[in-house]
């Protein structure tokens, strides 16, 4: 089974904390769905016949398209594509593009799974991170989806941040359960150079992220979200039972998926290529019938590293089988850090798989990272 991802390169306004591509001019989103639609005809061979299990509109803001837009690149997908019975199909949205009738045209078109960027009920963190919409706005927006019929919605929240006075993230993930949704994604708030945030501070207009605060806010969140029925399936990401992201769980698991638009990323377990992250160029480039994208060819220690980083985020661990068909005696290589990790309860091994423990999760990127081989 494989997937496919849809990069929409274009939002109301920049969130100050956001490093994604995108531009706030959206006077090409015709023509930008029509090159994407270009694009898929390119490539329409690059998953080799696998059938397609997930379909997922990310970006920037998938929920600015309207509905035709929307129903011609499904219909391009299904006619180019082998697609499985019940394909999960995922649109990221923001609360305040949510209207009922939205909703509704959505849920018309397939779209079975909504993602949707909340990342706090409290108006002032909005305001500070720059967002478009209000609690009120948020509330509604998932209360709507699920009297018209999604029963398959997950909200984005973002811990880490900042207050004066009373801390905020208690009452944002009590309004998250309140609401009722079978999976919560939780980021740390995060500073990336080229970002509002980063320029400020740079010119120390805002402090550096408080690392206690963040871890504080993610112990919090285990514990109210465990409490509650939600299984940790992955390091941000949490759901009730089996209710997880069939689209992001294929990344962390190495499945082949196909991504189209500006900045998208796809990977064949070969290779990965990275699309132009430029609307202008990748426009014109699919105009003369070229695909912008850069290709890397992965060796054997690329994908044992990947392997690494992205198993040992989720709760089913690396399969070591794997990597030794990859690397043989690459725990022989990692002997000595391997058992550093197992002896002080960093990582465990079950049915011949390396997983993070509860103690490790807080250093899965830097525990990752520490088990790379070197080229």
């Amino acid at each position: 089974m494989a997937g496919i991802y849809l990069h929409i390169p274009f939002c109301k306004q920049a969130c100050y904390y956001c490093d994604f591509h995108f531009s706030t001019n959206q006077s090409s989103v015709d023509e930008m769905v029509s090159t994407m639609i270009q694009e898929l005809d390119l490539r329409k061979d690059y998953l080799e016949g696998e059938n397609i299990e997930t379909i997922y509109f990310g970006g920037g803001t998938p929920s600015i398209l309207e509905g035709k837009h929307i129903r011609r690149l499904l219909e391009k997908i299904e006619s180019q594509f082998k697609i499985s019975d019940s394909p999960e199909i995922t649109l990221e949205a923001n609360p305040d593009d949510l209207s009922r009738s939205k909703l509704a045209e959505l849920y018309n078109y397939g779209i079975n799974r909504l993602s949707i960027g909340i990342q706090s009920f409290n108006e002032s963190h909005l305001k500070y991170l720059n967002r478009a919409h209000t609690n009120k706005e948020a509330i509604n927006c998932v209360e709507n989806a699920i009297e018209i019929g999604f029963d398959n919605i997950t909200i984005d929240l973002i811990y880490g941040i900042p207050f004066e006075n009373e801390d905020p993230w208690p009452n944002d993930i009590a309004t998250a359960l309140d609401l009722g949704v079978d999976h919560i994604s939780a980021y740390c708030l995060t500073i990336e150079p080229q970002t509002v945030f980063g320029k400020w501070l740079n010119q120390n207009k805002i402090k550096p992220i408080n690392e206690e605060l963040a871890a504080s806010h993610f112990n919090y969140l285990l514990e109210k979200l465990n409490s509650n029925g939600f299984e940790q399936y992955e390091i941000s990401n949490f759901c009730k039972s089996g209710c997880y992201s069939k689209h992001n769980t294929s990344y962390w698991q190495q499945k082949r998926y196909l991504g189209i638009g500006p900045s998208a990323h796809s990977f064949n377990k070969v290779s990965r290529q990275f699309n132009i992250a430029n609307n202008a160029k990748y426009i014109k480039a699919l105009n003369s019938g070229a695909i912008p994208c850069e290709v890397e060819i992965l060796s054997n220690t690329q994908k044992v590293n990947e392997m690494m980083m992205t198993g040992l985020r989720t709760k089913w661990g690396v399969s070591l089988d794997e990597i030794r068909e990859v690397i043989p005696g690459w725990e022989t290589k990692n002997s000595s850090i391997l058992k550093d990790y197992t002896q002080n309860q960093y990582l465990k091994l079950s049915n011949n798989h390396l997983i993070i423990t509860e103690k490790g999760k807080l250093l899965a990127d830097e525990i990752a990272l520490n088990l790379f081989l070197d080229e």
